[in-house]
């Protein structure tokens, strides 16, 4: 029988060579290993926890920004706003029917990564009591592991439905694992965050990067709305917005507020996400840095955070309208090329052109410094020199019949003008080495914009639509966008706000299920997916490995799926 424990499995931190020669009979008795990493000898000192609560950081990091292509972006792609904007049928969601199967590898990778940070955090948490740590310590560590496995179960509920529940270390093969329902994945999920939001430090207590209280807070509130306590909610992201810490960023600021750009613009500068740095508005924030050990981005090679590869098109391929090649200088780090784009995924027309409405040309998200809308050739020995490849009279020849080569893209995704030194081939020019295509910045887990959303959504579905357009109007105000009358407010503009704002940050599908708008709006704003995705799509279906694997008790199905 295959992969028995695949989906939930204990941690072996790592194995040495056996090197002592003792013969101590005392010694050798033990039952705790003296010459090599286990569990029993790894957890013992606080420093030993925390390099394990490091290793959860790390996953999670991962499972968001490693670039694995469809695997990474599945909860953009095939959603309202995202799209293969190559229409590649069998790969990146270019079809709900081909990837939404029980064998699917990006199906599988999610239940598997999900269950390997629950497994270690229940490790963690089936260990502290035995260790050499304080019970204040004991109490940091477990609060930080509770909301890791809440945090797992989060993804896994709204994913798959109901799973089965695990809150112990498992040290050995099993296949008797029973499926919980999504209800009791839910209230598992509220009962660590809370405890969680009860011991972790405060937000001006932890490192850049480091969950807070107001983390568990926001997630906890998400929760409640999730299973209708909407008084529950509000109280709960009234925390995060009323911290004292915390502010939404209305002035310019950060390393390069003395550029032209906007204050939206300045959230996405590199070095400009962390609290340590002045941005009241960062909540939790992954942390990379730049060719350091453990630091995720490098200029050697690999995408990971690889949203400018993913998002940003590759018009330096765009031929001049004449067929010819000569219509751009290279890969460059311009607003106009945006980097290394490699032309994957794209918003949908609706998310590109309706979304905005009358505020199209005032929304600061929309501007020239946030949103690239033209694309022309930037060779001046061209005769097209500044020429827009999208021309209806004289578009590029190649983008004629191929037009993932260029569309507009959010500047958010890239860092124009401000690729890393060790990535130009010209810094003067801005040309770049082919092996840019990484986003070189920390990256938002949670800011304080989507914590006024939530509650303004808290607001909407407790009958307040007076506090939830004043919510909203904190976010719209402060990028000069029309106000919102509380007469206009439902949950469909509550999610095209969220969209406005947080465009290739909140794992889109996500917020879709919850909110159980998924297939109605693929349905109507996703051009590509609108036809192939079905009503059971809401779900994923449990792996195949995982059904079979699971022999001592049946693991039924999702609706809609055979295996």
């Amino acid at each position: 029988m295959k992969k028995i424990i695949k989906y939930i499995a204990y941690s072996i931190l790592s194995a040495g060579m056996l090197v002592s020669t003792s013969c101590d009979e005392n010694d050798f008795l033990k039952e705790v290993p003296l010459d090599f990493y286990s569990p029993e000898n790894s957890y013992v000192t606080y420093e030993n926890f925390q390099a394990a609560l490091n290793d959860l950081y790390a996953r999670v990091r991962d499972i968001h920004f490693k670039y694995l292509d469809t695997e990474t972006y599945i909860h953009m792609l095939g959603t309202d706003v995202a799209k293969n904007v190559r229409e590649d049928v069998n790969r990146r969601l270019g079809n709900y029917g081909y990837l939404f199967r029980p064998e699917s590898d990006a199906i599988e990778y999610h239940w598997e990564l999900w269950y390997k940070i629950i497994a270690n955090a229940n490790t963690v948490l089936s260990r502290v009591n035995d260790s050499e740590m304080t019970a204040e310590q004991i109490t940091k560590i477990e609060a930080e592991a509770k909301f890791f496995r809440a945090f797992a179960y989060r993804y896994l509920g709204y994913l798959y439905g109901g799973v089965p529940i695990v809150l112990e270390e498992v040290s050995s093969p099993r296949s008797d694992f029973v499926r919980a329902s999504q209800d009791e994945v839910y209230d598992q999920v509220i009962d660590d965050l809370k405890a969680a939001a009860s011991a972790l430090s405060g937000i001006n207590n932890v490192k850049d990067g480091q969950v807070s209280k107001l983390v568990a807070s926001y997630y906890l509130a998400e929760m409640y709305i999730t299973k209708g306590q909407y008084d529950d909610a509000i109280t709960e992201v009234s925390k995060v917005i009323n911290d004292p810490a915390t502010s939404l960023m209305t002035e310019r600021f950060g390393t390069r507020q003395s550029d032209p750009g906007d204050v939206y613009w300045d959230l996405f500068r590199r070095d400009n996400q962390n609290r340590g740095t002045g941005n009241k508005e960062a909540i939790w924030v992954a942390q990379m840095e730049v060719d350091v050990p453990g630091g995720y981005l490098s200029t050697a090679g690999g995408y990971d955070n690889g949203l400018e590869r993913m998002c940003v098109p590759a018009i330096f391929s765009c031929t001049t309208p004449d067929g010819k090649g000569d219509g751009f200088i290279q890969v460059r780090s311009t607003y106009n090329q945006g980097g290394r784009g490699a032309s994957f995924m794209s918003n949908t027309n609706w998310f590109l052109y309706e979304i905005w409405g009358d505020d199209f040309d005032n929304d600061m998200r929309n501007s020239q410094y946030n949103f690239q809308r033209t694309g022309v050739f930037d060779n001046p020995d061209s005769p097209w020199f500044g020429k827009a490849v999208n021309d209806p009279e004289n578009p590029s020849a190649n983008w004629k019949t191929q037009n993932w080569r260029w569309y507009p893209f959010p500047i958010k995704v890239t860092t124009p003008f401000n690729h890393p030194d060790a990535l130009y081939v010209d810094r003067e020019l801005g040309t770049l080495k082919s092996n840019a295509g990484s986003t070189y910045r920390d990256m938002y887990y949670l800011r304080l914009a989507e914590a006024y959303l939530l509650r303004a959504e808290a607001y909407h579905l407790s009958g307040d639509n007076n506090n939830a357009a004043a919510d909203i109007n904190m976010v719209r105000n402060r990028v000069n966008a029309t106000p919102v009358e509380a007469s206009e407010i439902d949950i469909d503009y509550i999610l095209d706000e969220r969209a406005r704002e947080l465009i290739y940050e909140e794992q889109r599908r996500l917020t879709l299920v919850r909110t159980g708008k998924l297939i109605e709006r693929v349905r109507k704003y996703n051009e590509l997916n609108a036809d192939d995705i079905e009503d059971h799509h809401k779900l994923f279906p449990i792996p195949y490995s995982v059904i079979e694997a699971n022999k001592d008790v049946e693991i039924t199905q999702n609706p809609g799926y055979t295996n």
